[in-house]
Order: C-alpha cells, then structure tokens, then sequence
C-alpha cells in the first residue's frame, strides 16, 4: 500500500493532482481521504462561534480520528469517513464507507501540519 499526502492552499491544484494520478492507475486502485471530511464537529456552537472558526488553522481538524482511519485503511479495514456541512458547521449523522486500495490519497490544506499523520505517508 502506498500512502500520498497532496497539500497545497486552497485553490493551488491539488485537486488537479489527485485527478491525475487516479487517471494514471488502475481503475478501482486509489482511496481519497479529503481532510475537509476531518474538520471538528461545531454544531453545538453557536452562529456567532461558528463564524469565528478558522478553517486554515490546525486546531480545526480531528486529526486523532483522521489518523485513527489512516491506520484502519493501512490494516485493509474500511472506515466510515465523516460527512461534514460547512453550512452548518457539522457533521451529518451519516458516514461514508471506504475500503482500502493499493493507493491512499489524503488531501488537504494542513494535512502535512500533523507529524503523526505525515509519519503514515510514504
């Protein structure tokens, strides 16, 4: 298993990047973990609070459970990733469920901020 963190500020490419490298590889290869679906649950904040949030700033992702999830894909056990609403500032009841592939692509803006996390990448 190969692990890619792809981090840049917003609208630097890294999307772009990711698309290119999903081209370049076997159909059905590649997991996207985007660290968007990380950020903290700010729902019993409120309105007031909430705008206050700074999204650019490490202390706004759960990078506890994001590297929790890193480690459950590394030992080919799927994860149910967070749902989160910017409108709302929190996340949905509902998970996503991704397995493991041969590529794990984790991407965002502060991705490569956490030392656990950047240790899991390759």
């Amino acid at each position: 298993m190969l692990i890619i963190g792809i981090a840049g500020g917003s609208g630097s490419g890294k999307t772009t990047v990711v698309k290119k490298i999903i081209n370049l590889l076997p159909k059905n290869s590649v997991t996207i973990i985007p660290q968007d679906a990380y950020y903290k649950d700010n729902g019993h904040l409120n309105a007031e609070e909430r705008a206050k949030i700074n999204f650019d700033h490490p202390s706004s992702i759960e990078f506890t459970l994001l590297n929790q999830d890193i480690d459950k894909l590394r030992n080919n056990e799927p994860i149910e990733m967070p749902i989160y609403s910017y409108l709302t500032c929190s996340r949905a009841k509902e998970t996503v469920r991704v397995a493991a592939q041969d590529v794990i692509i984790i991407e965002g803006i502060l991705i490569l901020s956490n030392k656990k996390l950047r240790d899991k990448m390759d």
